[in-house]
């Protein structure tokens, strides 16, 4: 056993996609709380892309000896939940979520980029619609603007989802234009298409950039992605605007928990990361992120 195990101590991995659900997961809210128990998480955050996850994690958390783990929930705005819904928001608000995701497995970029083999895809009958919330002009979908006024007002994170770089750039700037203070640039280096320099300029605004263990193939079974933009994101991102997180939970990823350490170890073993980056990174910033 590697005895660098210790650096998993104080985790806070906040993009973990667990079951319930109706895309196939690897683990239950349960069964990765138990994961997280052993590795001395301090907590994680699940994201569901057809139904919040407030009520599954509430009801575990209250129902399990936690053992000082933290549990937190999300939602995300796609179209099974009526796509851009202000009420949703509040509610998810006031049922605990954290974070707020745009369009996910909704976007018409998502949709166009995995042609229906996505991984975390759910079993529903009716086709999804496809969303596109910026047009060719930079307008932005008014119901997109109510719902950020929301996410504003209840002090939520904002998680940008799936759409294209055109999107997501407008999408920073008129978020925190209308108040927001907490963005999460999702996957960037994942079907997004943002360049490096976008990277650093939605850092440089104020958001963070998420690195996800999930898209690389060398440290995730499904990732589709080679090493190649490792590099380039921790030159482009520094590392105070940077939040590393596991975006596992994929039937047939394996655990999360051991995907995160192996990413771990290659951030520091190939790419000289500190113990007191990555505590940085996958510790520090996550809660400072979720204002925990």
């Amino acid at each position: 056993m590697d005895n660098r195990r210790d650096i998993l101590k104080g985790i806070l991995d906040i993009h973990l996609h667990t079951g319930p659900s109706v895309a196939k997961r690897e683990v239950d809210v349960a069964d990765m709380l138990k994961e997280a128990i052993v590795a001395g998480y301090r907590g994680f955050l699940v994201k569901d892309h057809y139904f919040p996850s407030c009520m599954g994690v509430t009801m575990v958390q209250e129902h399990n000896d936690a053992q000082g783990v933290e549990i937190y929930s999300s939602m995300a705005l796609n179209n099974s939940i009526g796509l851009f819904n202000p009420l949703a928001v509040d509610t998810a608000a006031s049922m605990g979520a954290k974070i707020i995701y745009f369009p996910t497995v909704s976007s018409k970029n998502h949709i166009d980029h995995h042609k229906g083999k996505f991984a975390g895809a759910g079993n529903q009958k009716v086709a999804e619609t496809p969303v596109v919330y910026v047009d060719e002009q930079g307008n932005m979908d008014p119901m997109a603007i109510e719902c950020l006024k929301v996410i504003a007002e209840r002090d939520l994170v904002l998680g940008t989802g799936h759409g294209t770089a055109w999107e997501i750039d407008h999408l920073v700037e008129k978020a925190f234009e209308l108040g927001v203070k907490r963005v999460l640039v999702n996957h960037p280096q994942f079907h997004i298409g943002a360049t490096y320099e976008q990277m650093t300029k939605w850092a440089k605004m104020g958001a963070f950039i998420e690195m996800n263990v999930c898209v690389y193939h060398s440290c995730s079974v499904l990732g589709p992605l080679d090493d190649s933009s490792i590099g380039g994101m921790l030159k482009a991102v520094p590392l105070e605007s940077l939040i590393l997180d596991s975006d596992m939970g994929q039937k047939g990823n394996g655990s999360p928990v051991e995907g995160m350490f192996r990413f771990i170890c290659k951030l520091m073993d190939e790419y000289g990361l500190s113990e007191a980056d990555i505590d940085l990174i996958a510790k520090k910033n996550p809660a400072k992120l979720l204002g925990v």
